[in-house]
């Protein structure tokens, strides 16, 4: 069985900076896309970033210039890097693959970590 475990929330200033990991555990045959989406409190979902197998990277305008996504796909983990955080930053993010398991392509999410910046 595969799981997402996400790691590096916290409580930030705003300017401040965190950096978001997220690591697939289990049987893997394959990952595809992984992503960062996050949710704050009476809002939907909503993508942040997300990077392809290959390394193509896509952001959400809001974070463009601030979050970095990454991936080390020998460690099946993918990280976010967020800089210069704002207030309306602040809510759980969510770590997000396409894995091939033996049942082959399904979505995964991770429990999700909470980022809060205030001062």
């Amino acid at each position: 069985q595969v799981q997402l475990v996400e790691s590096g929330g916290g409580l930030v200033q705003p300017g401040g900076s965190l950096r978001l990991s997220c690591a697939a555990s289990g049987t893997a045959f394959s990952i595809g896309a992984m992503g960062w989406y996050r949710q704050a409190p009476g809002k939907q979902r909503e993508m942040v970033a997300t990077i392809t197998s290959g390394g193509s990277t896509n952001y959400a305008d809001s974070v463009k210039g601030r979050f970095t996504i990454s991936r080390d796909n020998a460690k099946n983990t993918v990280y976010l890097q967020m800089n210069s955080l704002k207030p309306e930053d602040m809510a759980v993010y969510y770590c997000n693959a396409v894995i091939r398991t033996r049942t082959g392509w399904n979505n995964y999410w991770g429990q999700g970590t909470q980022v809060s910046v205030s001062s």
